[in-house]
Protein backbone atom coordinates (compact mmCIF):
# COMPACT_ATOMS: atom_id res chain seq x y z
CA UNK A 1 0.00 0.00 0.00
CA UNK A 2 1.38 3.03 -1.16
CA UNK A 3 1.69 6.25 1.42
CA UNK A 4 -1.37 8.08 -1.02
CA UNK A 5 -3.44 5.39 0.42
CA UNK A 6 -2.44 5.43 4.31
CA UNK A 7 -3.56 9.16 3.82
CA UNK A 8 -7.02 8.41 2.74
CA UNK A 9 -7.85 5.18 4.94
CA UNK A 10 -9.68 2.54 3.73
CA UNK A 11 -12.74 4.09 2.52
CA UNK A 12 -10.64 6.29 0.50
CA UNK A 13 -11.33 9.85 2.43
CA UNK A 14 -8.63 11.68 3.41
CA UNK A 15 -8.80 12.05 7.21
CA UNK A 16 -9.94 15.87 8.26
CA UNK A 17 -7.36 17.60 10.15
CA UNK A 18 -8.11 19.48 13.27
CA UNK A 19 -8.66 23.01 13.21
CA UNK A 20 -6.81 25.54 14.70
CA UNK A 21 -7.60 28.54 16.81
CA UNK A 22 -5.63 31.40 15.10
CA UNK A 23 -5.21 32.79 18.60
CA UNK A 24 -3.31 29.83 20.03
CA UNK A 25 -0.84 29.76 17.12
CA UNK A 26 1.68 27.12 17.44
CA UNK A 27 1.05 26.53 21.64
CA UNK A 28 0.02 23.30 22.83
CA UNK A 29 -3.62 22.60 24.20
CA UNK A 30 -3.39 23.07 27.99
CA UNK A 31 -6.13 20.30 27.99
CA UNK A 32 -3.99 17.85 26.66
CA UNK A 33 -3.64 14.22 28.58
CA UNK A 34 0.52 14.90 28.92
CA UNK A 35 -0.09 17.88 30.57
CA UNK A 36 -2.92 16.50 32.47
CA UNK A 37 -1.05 13.91 33.85
CA UNK A 38 2.16 15.60 34.78
CA UNK A 39 0.08 18.42 36.99
CA UNK A 40 -2.22 15.78 38.76
CA UNK A 41 -1.25 14.70 41.96
CA UNK A 42 -1.25 10.80 43.21
CA UNK A 43 -4.04 9.92 45.25
CA UNK A 44 -4.05 7.87 48.64
CA UNK A 45 -5.41 4.78 46.87
CA UNK A 46 -2.14 5.42 44.15
CA UNK A 47 0.42 5.84 46.79
CA UNK A 48 -0.77 2.40 48.25
CA UNK A 49 -1.08 0.71 45.33
CA UNK A 50 2.64 1.35 44.87
CA UNK A 51 3.68 0.68 48.39
CA UNK A 52 1.17 -2.35 49.07
CA UNK A 53 3.92 -4.70 51.17
CA UNK A 54 4.58 -1.54 53.40
CA UNK A 55 1.05 -0.50 53.78
CA UNK A 56 -0.23 -4.43 54.47
CA UNK A 57 2.88 -4.73 57.09
CA UNK A 58 1.46 -1.30 59.09
CA UNK A 59 -2.36 -2.58 58.81
CA UNK A 60 -0.98 -5.44 60.09
CA UNK A 61 1.33 -3.66 62.86
CA UNK A 62 -1.85 -1.39 63.68
CA UNK A 63 -4.11 -4.78 64.13
CA UNK A 64 -1.88 -6.14 66.51
CA UNK A 65 -1.45 -2.90 68.17
CA UNK A 66 -5.47 -3.04 69.04
CA UNK A 67 -5.72 -5.95 69.54
CA UNK A 68 -2.28 -6.06 72.48
CA UNK A 69 -4.08 -2.65 73.91
CA UNK A 70 -7.62 -4.38 74.27
CA UNK A 71 -6.15 -7.75 76.24
CA UNK A 72 -4.20 -5.72 77.99
CA UNK A 73 -6.99 -3.21 79.33
CA UNK A 74 -9.18 -6.27 79.52
CA UNK A 75 -6.55 -7.88 81.52
CA UNK A 76 -4.63 -5.05 83.89
CA UNK A 77 -8.74 -3.65 84.74
CA UNK A 78 -8.54 -6.59 87.31
CA UNK A 79 -5.31 -5.83 88.98
CA UNK A 80 -4.16 -2.89 91.64
CA UNK A 81 -0.69 -1.86 91.66
CA UNK A 82 1.59 0.79 93.18
CA UNK A 83 5.06 1.75 93.37
CA UNK A 84 5.40 2.82 96.94
CA UNK A 85 6.06 -0.48 98.07
CA UNK A 86 8.80 -2.12 99.71
CA UNK A 87 10.32 -5.56 101.26
CA UNK A 88 10.22 -5.03 105.03
CA UNK A 89 11.23 -7.56 107.85
CA UNK A 90 11.51 -7.34 112.07
CA UNK A 91 15.29 -6.88 112.04
CA UNK A 92 16.50 -6.49 115.69
CA UNK A 93 19.89 -6.08 117.08
CA UNK A 94 21.39 -8.63 118.95
CA UNK A 95 23.10 -7.70 122.08
CA UNK A 96 25.32 -9.36 124.80
CA UNK A 97 23.01 -10.38 128.18
CA UNK A 98 26.28 -10.52 129.95
CA UNK A 99 29.59 -8.36 130.47
CA UNK A 100 32.70 -9.33 129.57
CA UNK A 101 35.86 -9.57 126.27
CA UNK A 102 34.62 -11.38 123.34
CA UNK A 103 36.67 -14.11 122.98
CA UNK A 104 35.12 -15.33 119.43
CA UNK A 105 33.50 -13.96 116.35
CA UNK A 106 32.71 -17.02 113.89
CA UNK A 107 30.49 -14.90 111.70
CA UNK A 108 31.14 -12.07 109.30
CA UNK A 109 29.18 -9.44 107.47
CA UNK A 110 25.94 -10.77 105.69
CA UNK A 111 26.50 -14.44 106.20
CA UNK A 112 23.68 -16.69 106.50
CA UNK A 113 22.94 -18.62 109.55
CA UNK A 114 20.30 -21.28 110.99
CA UNK A 115 18.91 -21.34 114.66
CA UNK A 116 21.03 -21.68 117.49
CA UNK A 117 24.86 -20.80 115.39
CA UNK A 118 27.32 -19.56 117.51
CA UNK A 119 27.52 -15.81 116.73
CA UNK A 120 29.74 -14.71 119.52
CA UNK A 121 31.26 -15.97 122.51
CA UNK A 122 31.99 -13.85 125.87
CA UNK A 123 35.10 -14.71 128.07
CA UNK A 124 33.30 -17.00 130.65
CA UNK A 125 35.90 -17.91 133.49
CA UNK A 126 34.33 -15.73 135.52
CA UNK A 127 30.87 -16.96 134.91
CA UNK A 128 32.21 -20.47 136.01
CA UNK A 129 33.76 -19.28 139.06
CA UNK A 130 29.98 -18.18 139.90
CA UNK A 131 28.98 -21.74 139.13
CA UNK A 132 31.31 -22.67 141.22
CA UNK A 133 30.26 -20.38 144.32
CA UNK A 134 26.45 -20.85 143.51
CA UNK A 135 26.86 -24.70 144.05
CA UNK A 136 28.65 -24.69 147.33
CA UNK A 137 25.87 -22.13 148.80
CA UNK A 138 23.70 -24.90 147.47
CA UNK A 139 25.79 -27.26 149.08
CA UNK A 140 25.59 -25.77 152.52
CA UNK A 141 21.92 -25.29 152.46
CA UNK A 142 21.29 -28.76 151.84
CA UNK A 143 23.57 -29.57 155.35
CA UNK A 144 21.77 -26.89 156.77
CA UNK A 145 18.66 -29.40 156.16
CA UNK A 146 19.85 -32.48 156.56
CA UNK A 147 21.49 -31.19 160.28
CA UNK A 148 17.66 -29.79 160.73
CA UNK A 149 15.96 -32.46 160.29
CA UNK A 150 17.95 -34.97 162.50
CA UNK A 151 17.49 -32.18 164.75
CA UNK A 152 13.89 -33.12 164.65
CA UNK A 153 13.96 -37.00 164.43
CA UNK A 154 16.06 -36.53 167.51
CA UNK A 155 13.48 -34.24 169.35
CA UNK A 156 10.67 -36.58 168.33
CA UNK A 157 12.15 -39.62 170.54
CA UNK A 158 12.77 -37.04 173.30
CA UNK A 159 9.20 -36.08 172.89
CA UNK A 160 8.27 -39.97 173.62
CA UNK A 161 10.33 -40.15 176.15
CA UNK A 162 8.81 -37.45 178.17
CA UNK A 163 5.58 -38.84 177.43
CA UNK A 164 6.35 -41.96 178.66
CA UNK A 165 7.51 -40.00 182.06
CA UNK A 166 4.31 -38.29 182.07
CA UNK A 167 2.72 -41.90 182.01
CA UNK A 168 4.65 -42.93 184.94
CA UNK A 169 4.58 -39.68 186.76
CA UNK A 170 0.51 -40.09 185.98
CA UNK A 171 0.39 -43.82 187.68
CA UNK A 172 2.14 -42.90 190.73
CA UNK A 173 0.64 -39.36 191.34
CA UNK A 174 -3.08 -42.29 190.54
CA UNK A 175 -1.51 -44.62 193.36
CA UNK A 176 -0.23 -41.25 195.42
CA UNK A 177 -4.10 -40.03 195.91
CA UNK A 178 -5.37 -43.62 196.61
CA UNK A 179 -2.87 -44.36 199.44
CA UNK A 180 -3.65 -40.65 200.44
CA UNK A 181 -7.36 -41.99 201.04
CA UNK A 182 -6.99 -45.12 202.44
CA UNK A 183 -4.54 -43.23 205.09
CA UNK A 184 -7.33 -40.54 205.98
CA UNK A 185 -10.50 -43.21 205.85
CA UNK A 186 -7.97 -45.22 208.67
CA UNK A 187 -7.29 -41.93 210.70
CA UNK A 188 -10.88 -41.49 210.79
CA UNK A 189 -11.87 -44.85 211.80
CA UNK A 190 -9.17 -44.76 214.43
CA UNK A 191 -7.03 -47.91 212.96
CA UNK A 192 -4.04 -45.59 211.44
CA UNK A 193 -1.91 -42.96 212.18
CA UNK A 194 -1.64 -39.69 211.90
CA UNK A 195 2.30 -40.00 210.89
CA UNK A 196 1.43 -42.31 208.12
CA UNK A 197 -1.71 -39.75 206.95
CA UNK A 198 0.82 -37.24 206.86
CA UNK A 199 3.64 -39.16 204.90
CA UNK A 200 0.72 -40.27 202.19
CA UNK A 201 -0.03 -36.44 202.00
CA UNK A 202 3.29 -35.58 201.35
CA UNK A 203 4.01 -38.67 198.90
CA UNK A 204 0.83 -37.01 197.15
CA UNK A 205 2.25 -33.99 196.93
CA UNK A 206 5.52 -34.66 195.36
CA UNK A 207 3.67 -37.29 192.88
CA UNK A 208 1.82 -34.36 191.78
CA UNK A 209 4.92 -32.25 191.49
CA UNK A 210 6.30 -34.98 189.37
CA UNK A 211 3.40 -35.31 187.19
CA UNK A 212 3.49 -31.46 186.81
CA UNK A 213 6.65 -31.90 185.55
CA UNK A 214 6.44 -34.40 183.16
CA UNK A 215 3.73 -32.68 181.37
CA UNK A 216 5.94 -29.71 181.08
CA UNK A 217 8.69 -31.82 179.88
CA UNK A 218 6.42 -33.18 177.38
CA UNK A 219 5.14 -29.57 175.95
CA UNK A 220 8.77 -28.36 176.12
CA UNK A 221 9.76 -30.95 173.87
CA UNK A 222 6.73 -30.71 171.14
CA UNK A 223 7.27 -27.03 171.41
CA UNK A 224 11.45 -27.68 170.73
CA UNK A 225 9.55 -29.33 167.50
CA UNK A 226 7.82 -26.64 166.66
CA UNK A 227 11.09 -24.53 166.67
CA UNK A 228 13.07 -26.93 164.71
CA UNK A 229 10.08 -26.58 161.79
CA UNK A 230 10.72 -23.13 161.93
CA UNK A 231 14.25 -23.67 161.14
CA UNK A 232 13.65 -26.34 159.06
CA UNK A 233 11.67 -23.65 156.73
CA UNK A 234 14.01 -20.89 156.71
CA UNK A 235 16.94 -23.71 155.84
CA UNK A 236 14.55 -24.97 152.88
CA UNK A 237 14.20 -21.08 151.92
CA UNK A 238 18.14 -20.46 151.85
CA UNK A 239 18.30 -23.80 150.08
CA UNK A 240 16.31 -22.19 147.21
CA UNK A 241 17.56 -18.75 147.41
CA UNK A 242 20.99 -21.05 146.94
CA UNK A 243 19.38 -22.79 143.69
CA UNK A 244 17.97 -19.91 142.50
CA UNK A 245 21.71 -18.19 142.56
CA UNK A 246 22.95 -21.11 140.98
CA UNK A 247 20.27 -21.51 138.04
CA UNK A 248 21.30 -17.63 137.62
CA UNK A 249 24.72 -18.63 137.21
CA UNK A 250 24.67 -21.24 134.85
CA UNK A 251 22.46 -18.70 132.65
CA UNK A 252 24.88 -15.86 132.85
CA UNK A 253 27.06 -18.73 131.59
CA UNK A 254 25.14 -19.77 129.06
CA UNK A 255 24.29 -15.97 128.21
CA UNK A 256 28.42 -16.14 126.93
CA UNK A 257 27.17 -17.63 124.01
CA UNK A 258 25.24 -15.76 121.75
CA UNK A 259 23.88 -17.68 119.83
CA UNK A 260 21.04 -17.09 116.51
CA UNK A 261 17.67 -17.14 117.49
CA UNK A 262 16.33 -17.90 114.65
CA UNK A 263 17.96 -18.47 110.87
CA UNK A 264 18.54 -14.90 109.22
CA UNK A 265 21.71 -12.91 107.61
CA UNK A 266 24.34 -10.97 110.11
CA UNK A 267 25.00 -7.74 108.83
CA UNK A 268 26.37 -4.50 110.96
CA UNK A 269 28.57 -6.97 112.28
CA UNK A 270 30.36 -4.50 114.98
CA UNK A 271 31.40 -6.89 117.81
CA UNK A 272 35.53 -8.23 117.09
CA UNK A 273 37.44 -10.36 119.22
CA UNK A 274 38.76 -8.25 121.98
CA UNK A 275 36.72 -5.95 122.62
CA UNK A 276 34.48 -5.36 126.11
CA UNK A 277 31.08 -5.75 125.94
CA UNK A 278 28.58 -4.04 128.75
CA UNK A 279 25.74 -5.78 129.15
CA UNK A 280 22.91 -4.91 126.53
CA UNK A 281 25.46 -3.46 124.23
CA UNK A 282 24.73 -4.45 120.38
CA UNK A 283 27.56 -6.46 118.69
CA UNK A 284 25.76 -6.69 115.57
CA UNK A 285 22.19 -6.37 113.49
CA UNK A 286 20.01 -8.67 112.55
CA UNK A 287 17.71 -9.57 109.85
CA UNK A 288 15.10 -12.66 110.02
CA UNK A 289 14.77 -14.88 106.79
CA UNK A 290 11.10 -14.09 107.35
CA UNK A 291 10.55 -11.29 105.55
CA UNK A 292 7.49 -9.87 103.56
CA UNK A 293 6.30 -7.01 101.57
CA UNK A 294 4.58 -3.76 102.75
CA UNK A 295 2.50 -1.89 99.82
CA UNK A 296 1.19 1.53 100.03
CA UNK A 297 -1.79 1.40 98.19
CA UNK A 298 -4.67 4.44 97.25
CA UNK A 299 -7.06 4.31 99.62
CA UNK A 300 -9.14 4.10 96.55
CA UNK A 301 -7.67 1.27 95.61
CA UNK A 302 -9.01 -0.70 98.55
CA UNK A 303 -12.45 -1.30 97.22
CA UNK A 304 -12.29 -5.16 96.17
CA UNK A 305 -8.83 -5.86 97.94
CA UNK A 306 -9.31 -8.90 100.34
CA UNK A 307 -6.91 -11.07 102.35
CA UNK A 308 -6.02 -14.02 100.28
CA UNK A 309 -6.14 -12.40 97.12
CA UNK A 310 -3.55 -13.60 94.98
CA UNK A 311 -0.14 -10.95 93.91
CA UNK A 312 2.34 -10.58 91.48
CA UNK A 313 5.23 -9.03 92.23
CA UNK A 314 8.33 -7.59 90.36
CA UNK A 315 11.49 -6.33 92.38
CA UNK A 316 13.33 -3.21 90.95
CA UNK A 317 16.73 -4.84 92.06
CA UNK A 318 16.01 -8.07 89.58
CA UNK A 319 13.67 -7.13 86.45
CA UNK A 320 13.73 -10.44 85.23
CA UNK A 321 12.41 -12.44 88.46
CA UNK A 322 8.72 -12.21 89.10
CA UNK A 323 7.31 -13.42 92.37
CA UNK A 324 4.24 -14.63 93.51
CA UNK A 325 2.13 -14.28 97.03
CA UNK A 326 -0.90 -13.23 98.54
CA UNK A 327 -2.60 -10.31 100.70
CA UNK A 328 -1.77 -11.57 104.20
CA UNK A 329 -3.75 -8.34 105.68
CA UNK A 330 -4.83 -4.46 105.41
CA UNK A 331 -3.63 -2.43 107.87
CA UNK A 332 -7.39 -0.31 109.97
CA UNK A 333 -5.88 3.06 108.64
CA UNK A 334 -3.99 4.96 107.01
CA UNK A 335 0.28 4.93 107.37
CA UNK A 336 -0.37 8.74 108.96
CA UNK A 337 -2.88 7.51 111.48
CA UNK A 338 0.42 5.61 113.55
CA UNK A 339 2.63 7.66 112.15
CA UNK A 340 5.04 9.73 115.41
CA UNK A 341 3.25 12.96 114.58
CA UNK A 342 -0.14 12.23 112.96
CA UNK A 343 -1.53 14.53 110.81
CA UNK A 344 -4.29 16.97 112.45
CA UNK A 345 -7.15 17.74 110.07
CA UNK A 346 -9.19 19.84 112.33
CA UNK A 347 -8.42 23.02 111.11
CA UNK A 348 -9.95 25.70 108.37
CA UNK A 349 -7.41 25.53 105.30
CA UNK A 350 -8.01 21.39 105.01
CA UNK A 351 -7.43 20.20 101.95
CA UNK A 352 -8.78 16.51 100.91
CA UNK A 353 -5.68 14.58 100.04
CA UNK A 354 -5.80 10.79 99.05
CA UNK A 355 -4.32 8.52 102.09
CA UNK A 356 -2.03 5.90 101.55
CA UNK A 357 -3.29 2.05 103.49
CA UNK A 358 -0.29 -0.03 103.88
CA UNK A 359 -1.52 -3.71 103.05
CA UNK A 360 0.77 -6.94 103.91
CA UNK A 361 1.16 -9.12 101.30
CA UNK A 362 3.36 -12.52 102.41
CA UNK A 363 5.73 -14.39 99.11
CA UNK A 364 4.99 -18.58 98.50
CA UNK A 365 8.64 -18.43 97.96
CA UNK A 366 12.11 -16.32 98.17
CA UNK A 367 14.67 -17.15 96.02
CA UNK A 368 17.59 -18.07 97.77
CA UNK A 369 20.27 -17.12 94.54
CA UNK A 370 19.95 -13.38 94.98
CA UNK A 371 20.01 -11.29 98.94
CA UNK A 372 16.86 -9.76 99.23
CA UNK A 373 16.27 -7.79 102.15
CA UNK A 374 14.26 -4.73 104.00
CA UNK A 375 14.13 -1.52 102.22
CA UNK A 376 14.45 -2.84 98.53
CA UNK A 377 11.85 -1.75 96.11
CA UNK A 378 9.47 -3.85 94.63
CA UNK A 379 5.97 -3.76 92.39
CA UNK A 380 3.03 -5.62 93.48
CA UNK A 381 0.06 -6.22 91.11
CA UNK A 382 -2.75 -7.66 92.85
CA UNK A 383 -5.73 -9.33 91.34
CA UNK A 384 -8.76 -7.95 92.74
CA UNK A 385 -11.59 -8.62 90.34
Amino acid sequence: MDAQTRERGPSGEKPRQPERNPEQGSRPDRGSAPQQETERKPSMRDRLREHWLLATVGACLLLLAIIGGVSYWLNVRHYESTDDAFVAARSFAVAAKVGGYVVEVPVTDNQHVNAGDLLARIDERDYKISVDQASAQVAVAEANIANVEAQIDSQQEQIKEAKAQQQQAEAQLKFAREEAERAQNLVEKGAGTVQRQQQTRSDLDAQQANASRARTAVTAAELGVKTLEAQLKSSKASLEQAQAQLDQAKLNLQYTRIVAAQSGRVVKLSGAVGTYVAPAQSVMMFVPDEVWITANYKETQLTDMRPGQPVEIRIDAYPGRKLTGRVASVQPGSGTAFSLLPAENATGNFVKVVQRVPVKIVIDNWPNDVPIGPGMSVVPWTRVR
